[in-house]
């Protein structure tokens, strides 16, 4: 028989066919992606390393859309923040408990850049200008605030407020010095000023 006379059936080799995007949603927080609900249409490789694998979405399936309540149609949360990472920060200082170091010997007046010399310590980089300062004036030496908090406001790229647990340390060298308190933060105190303690009770510890 000739060539012509054969009949051919075209057979298409799916292992190297390009794959199609995917789509995910993402079940936490993830820096620079979104956060929880955001879908995601991703390359399959990326989407099965970088956020399936490890826990952080799950495939963007009718059941997963009605489980973690997701509307396409309703805009990013990231959307309504000034940066993708303003939440996951808020987030950070809401939880910390700042520990202010002033002299227990000389007199001072808490100001705004002790806040900052403090946060500093802790790894966060915070201005003068986005520090709301507590309604009433706190000043030392006065070994009666060692053991009360109180809070500050942070305004994160002049839109975003978050509030922040603070207390006070009093410093010494020699036999002044006070005894260190093992996980302190975890230790409950009184509020230092009494209209913060409604506040207080309510941030995350």
């Amino acid at each position: 028989m000739r060539g012509r006379h054969f009949v051919y059936d075209l057979v298409e080799d799916t292992n190297i066919v390009k794959k199609s995007d995917i789509k995910i949603i993402l079940t936490q927080f993830v820096q620079g992606a979104g956060t929880t609900g955001d879908i995601l249409s991703l390359r399959p490789y990326k989407a099965y390393q970088d956020f399936l694998l490890p826990g952080f979405a799950v495939y963007a399936s009718p059941e997963n859309m009605a489980k973690y309540k997701v509307d396409e149609e309703k805009p990013k949360v990231e959307d309504m923040y000034s940066s993708p990472y303003v939440q996951l920060t808020m987030g950070q200082l809401s939880r910390l408990v700042l520990q202010i170091t002033m002299s227990k010997s000389e007199p001072w007046v808490l100001e705004p850049w002790h806040i900052k010399a403090s946060f500093r310590k802790t790894g966060f980089i915070v201005p003068e200008y986005a520090i709301e300062m507590p309604p009433v004036q706190i000043k030392g030496p006065d070994l009666s605030l060692q053991e009360k908090e109180f809070y500050i406001t942070v305004t994160i790229n002049k839109r975003e407020k978050v509030n922040v647990r603070c207390r006070i340390h009093h410093w010494a060298t020699g036999l002044d010095r006070l005894p260190w308190v093992e996980e302190h933060w975890k230790k409950p105190v009184e509020p230092l000023i009494p209209e913060q303690a409604s506040v207080l009770e309510k941030m995350q510890k």
